[in-house]
């Protein structure tokens, strides 16, 4: 992981105990680290509409966003569709980690903290 420390503090500032976070980043964050306990402790044995929500939010904000190039973009969609396959679970941490980078980059990008109005139709 090329931003551990980066993704850490997004982590442990921004991403609440439970709900959803007030900020794009951590929200962002707290979905990659769903997807990733989801696989790897229950091998997506209770993936349901608000893992699929998660995954459309993290399509829309960090493979969609304008500023990447057109191959760094489908690699990122590449990357969520190996993390939010319900049928497959990814388990190795590699995609992970790489999705955590990318949201450190896209944060680094925006400069800012963007705030994240919640999904009232999420309940993961």
């Amino acid at each position: 992981m090329k931003y551990f420390e980066e993704a850490k503090n997004i982590w442990t500032t921004q991403v609440p105990r439970s709900g959803q976070a007030k900020t794009v980043q951590g929200e962002l964050m707290r979905a990659v680290e769903k997807f990733r306990d989801e696989a790897q402790r229950n091998g997506n044995t209770n993936w349901d509409q608000g893992f699929e929500i998660l995954a459309s939010f993290l399509v829309e904000t960090l493979a969609r966003d304008e500023s990447l190039d057109e191959e760094s973009r489908e690699a990122i969609l590449e990357d969520i569709h190996l993390v939010t396959n319900g049928q497959h679970p990814y388990t190795n941490d590699d995609v992970y980690d790489r999705l955590a980078d990318k949201i450190v980059e896209w944060s680094m990008r925006k400069g800012k903290i963007v705030e994240h109005l919640p999904n009232p139709q999420l309940r993961r």
